[in-house]
């Protein structure tokens, strides 16, 4: 495996990103299907935990591309998970539009076209990072998308408008939301609806699919918040891993 970060400097910012690619010998990218992740992270930046899910798949033959969310007002951001590290994320967040999002999104798949030939771009998101997974799932260039608690997608879009989760219609490939039933900032009644869009969109769960954890909390994906469960995480990888494997 080899991680490194790199500037893709030819989009509406610069994005300083997170690059883990698998390697034999040098440089070369392990032969197999030619896939990619982009890994889309929490308020928190591209800190030290989004770079290792980034270097966690590498290590099982996919590169990864992470991403930061807030180029426009930090854009080096890596913070810890204290209750002022929270207030800080939260402030760029309410900063970010969905227009942005999708403009740096376009401007880092065109990178990774660039480095591989047509690969089949799965979109990886957690907390408002899987928010924003959500609305990059309307980009024809994503065949599929991992939205881990995504919390305000049934209430809220960023910058404003109709919620995130009236998006699906324009969803064109595959779409898992993960969420867990201890989640404060998911309440049942989010789910519910975040389920319910789903099945209206999707009755067979061909292609979308909404998979509730009972217990887990919000950031249960992170080794380390206090909220990490370890079954809840496991139970997360091995979908996503699987879904390379299809």
């Amino acid at each position: 495996m080899k991680s490194e970060w790199i500037v893709i400097k030819e989009g509406a910012v610069p994005l300083r990103c997170w690059w883990s690619k698998p390697s034999q010998g040098r440089d070369e990218i392990v032969e197999g299907p030619n896939r990619v992740a982009l890994v889309l992270p929490e308020i928190f930046g591209v800190n030290n935990w989004v770079r290792s899910v980034a270097d966690r798949l590498a290590t099982r033959g996919i590169p990864a591309l992470a991403m930061p969310l807030f180029s426009r007002t930090a854009p080096e951001l890596e913070l810890g998970y204290s209750e002022d590290n929270l207030i800080e994320g939260r402030r760029h967040k309410d900063s970010t539009s969905m227009e942005q999002i999708l403009t740096d999104t376009c401007t880092a798949i065109g990178w990774l076209n660039k480095q591989l030939d047509q690969p089949q771009i799965t979109v990886i998101g957690f907390c408002f990072g899987g928010h924003a997974a959500l609305i990059t799932a309307t980009m024809t260039e994503v065949s599929e998308t991992f939205n881990f608690y995504g919390a305000g997608v049934s209430k809220t879009r960023p910058g404003g408008g109709a919620p995130s989760l009236e998006l699906l219609p324009q969803v064109s490939g595959r779409l898992t939301c993960l969420c867990g039933t201890a989640d404060p900032l998911i309440p049942t009644s989010d789910r519910q609806t975040i389920q319910a869009a789903l099945h209206m969109q999707d009755p067979d769960e061909e292609r979308l699919r909404y998979v509730e954890i009972n217990g887990a909390e919000h950031g249960f994906m992170c080794e380390e918040r206090e909220s990490f469960a370890a079954e809840a995480s496991a139970l997360g990888w091995r979908l996503l891993l699987e879904s390379f494997e299809r």
